[in-house]
C-alpha cells in the first residue's frame, strides 16, 4: 500500500520514472515505519529491497517519509510496538553453533518457499486472471476452516510463542501451513503482503528449535522467545535479501541491542543457504521474473535508472517535413540545428544530420521555391521510434533494443491529440551517461 501510494502520487505529479523509484520506496519506508513502528528498519527495507542501493539522493526523501509515517503513526496509536514482551537475550555463548544451525535451517525453509512460490506462479498459469484468485481463496478457505490461525497476518502466533501458549505441535503446523498458503496466494495472483508471513514462519521455526534445544540443552539453551526472533530475523533476511533491514527491524521491535550478535551469525547461514548455494533471488525479484517482469540490475543498469531521458537528451533539433523548398532550408539552417527529424504525414520516420542538409543545398545551385526531397539528398539517416518524456535511460535503452531503431525522439502529449517532441536521444548519448572519462595525457 505504501508503494502503491508513492507510485500513484508519482503519477499524478507527473514525475519522470528516475523519481517514481524514489517515491515507491518512500511510501514502503513510511508504511513499514508506521505498521511496525519502526523507522530505521523501514529506511534500511527501502535501500536494500527496492532502491538496491545506498545513494545520498535516495537516502533523505526515504528518510523523510518513513519519519513522517512513525509520527503519524505514534500520534494515532501511541509508541507501542505491533510485537511485545519481545525483549529477550542470548543465555550462553556455547549456543552460537545451534544459532548457526537454526540458521542453515532457516536458509533451507526459505529456499522452500521461494521454490513453493514458483511452482503456485506456474500452477493454472493459463486459467483467466479473475479465477487463478479464485482457487488461492478456495485454498485458503479449506486450511483456514481447520486451523484459523493460519489466516491473516498471524501476528497474534508470534505474541502466543512469547507467552508460552501455543503447543509445539501447532507450530509445526502452522508453519507448514502459513509457508505453503502463503506461497499459493501470492503465486495465484493476490495482492498480498510477503513480510508479515514471512516473519510469523520465521518466528515459528524458531521458537520449534528454541523448543528442542530446550530439551536437550536445559541448562545453556535460552527461551523460546529468543530463538524466534532470531528466527524472524534470519527468514526475513533470506527472503527478502535484506540482512541490514531484518537486524534493523529486531533491534528495534524487541528494544535489547543483545539480539545483534546472534541474529547476524543466523543471517550469514541462512543467506548462504539460499543466495550461495540454490543460487535463488530475493522474494520480489523473483515474483517479477515469475510474471515475465525481468529485473536488471547490474551497475550499468542501476545507473541508467538514475537519468532521465531529458536530461540526456539532444534538444538542438528542427523537425521537418520529408519535401521542403530551398528557402525554409535556408531558414532553417541559420539556427544551426545539430539534427532534423523527418515527418512523413506529421509522423516521425527518421532523423539525419543538419550538416548533411547544409551540404546538399552548399553543392546544388537552385531557387528559392526549388524542392528538396530530405530521403533522396545523400545523408546518414537513422531509422527513429517515439518514447515518453517521463522515462529513464535504460527504458530508453531498453527501447532501443527491442524496435530495432538507432535513435528515439522523446516527445510527450500536452493535450488531447497534440504532441510534442522535447528532445532526440541515441545510443552515443545514452552510453555518454555511464562510461568512464577517458584519462587525459598532459
Amino acid at each position: 500500500m505504501g508503494a502503491a501510494s508513492g507510485s500513484l502520487l508519482a503519477s499524478g505529479l507527473e514525475l519522470p520514472n528516475n523519481s517514481v523509484r524514489i517515491l515507491v520506496a518512500s511510501g514502503s519506508a513510511a508504511a513499514i515505519a508506521a505498521s511496525f513502528n519502526t523507522p530505521i528498519a523501514g529506511v534500511i527495507f527501502a535501500m536494500e529491497v527496492i532502491m538496491m542501493e545506498y545513494h545520498i539522493a535516495s537516502f533523505i526523501p526515504v528518510i523523510l517519509a518513513a519519519v513522517t509515517g512513525a509520527v503519524v503513526c505514534r500520534l494515532t496509536f501511541g509508541d507501542d510496538t505491533v510485537f511485545v514482551n519481545l525483549a529477550t537475550q542470548m543465555q550462553s555463548l556455547w549456543e552460537l553453533p545451534y544459532i548457526i544451525f537454526l540458521g542453515i535451517i532457516i536458509g533451507f525453509l526459505a529456499t522452500l518457499s521461494l521454490k513453493s512460490l514458483k511452482l503456485f506462479s506456474g500452477t493454472f498459469s493459463k486459467h483467466p486472471a479473475w479465477l487463478r484468485p479464485t482457487y488461492a481463496g478456495i485454498l485458503m478457505g479449506i486450511f483456514g476452516m481447520a486451523v484459523p490461525e493460519v489466516m491473516g497476518m498471524g501476528y497474534g502466533i508470534i505474541g502466543s510463542i512469547s507467552a508460552n501458549e501455543i503447543a509445539i505441535g501447532s507450530l509445526v503446523i502452522i508453519l507448514i501451513l502459513k509457508l505453503v498458503l502463503s506461497s499459493a496466494c501470492v503465486g495465484f495472483g493476490i495482492p498480498a503482503g510477503m513480510v508479515g508471513p514471512t516473519m510469523v514462519v520465521g518466528a515459528c521455526a524458531g521458537a520449534i528449535l528454541g523448543y528442542i534445544g530446550n530439551l536437550v540443552l536445559p541448562e545453556y539453551a535460552s527461551s523460546m522467545t529468543f530463538y524466534a526472533v532470531i528466527g524472524m530475523c534470519a527468514m526475513m533476511s533470506a527472503t527478502l535479501k535484506a540482512p541490514l533491514a531484518a537486524l534493523m527491524a529486531m533491534l528495534e521491535l524487541t528494544g535489547n541491542p543483545e539480539i545483534i550478535l546472534p541474529g547476524m551469525l543466523a543471517i550469514v547461514f541462512s543467506s548462504l543457504i539460499i543466495h550461495d548455494y540454490f543460487k535463488l533471488d530475493a522474494l520480489f525479484v523473483s515474483i517479477l521474473r515469475y510474471r515475465g517482469l525481468d529485473f536488471q540490475n547490474d551497475p550499468i543498469s542501476q545507473a541508467l535508472r538514475k537519468v532521465s531521458v531529458g536530461a540526456a537528451m539532444q534538444r538542438n533539433f528542427v523537425t521537418l517535413n520529408q519535401v521542403i523548398n530551398a528557402q525554409m532550408a535556408m531558414q532553417t539552417l541559420k539556427n544551426s540545428p545539430e539534427w532534423i527529424i523527418i515527418t512523413r504525414d506529421r509522423i516521425p520516420v527518421v532523423m539525419m544530420p543538419a550538416s548533411d542538409l547544409a551540404r546538399a543545398v552548399s553543392v546544388k545551385e537552385m531557387g528559392e521555391n526549388s524542392e528538396i526531397d530530405l530521403m533522396q539528398i545523400p545523408g546518414t539517416r537513422r531509422d527513429v521510434h517515439k518514447i515518453s518524456l517521463h522515462t529513464s535511460l535504460f527504458e530508453a535503452y531498453q527501447a532501443l533494443n527491442e524496435h530495432h531503431v538507432e535513435a528515439l525522439y522523446v516527445s510527450r502529449q500536452n493535450a488531447p491529440m497534440i504532441e510534442r517532441i522535447y528532445g532526440i536521444l541515441t545510443r552515443e548519448m545514452i552510453e555518454a551517461h555511464y562510461q568512464l572519462p577517458k584519462s587525459v595525457t598532459k
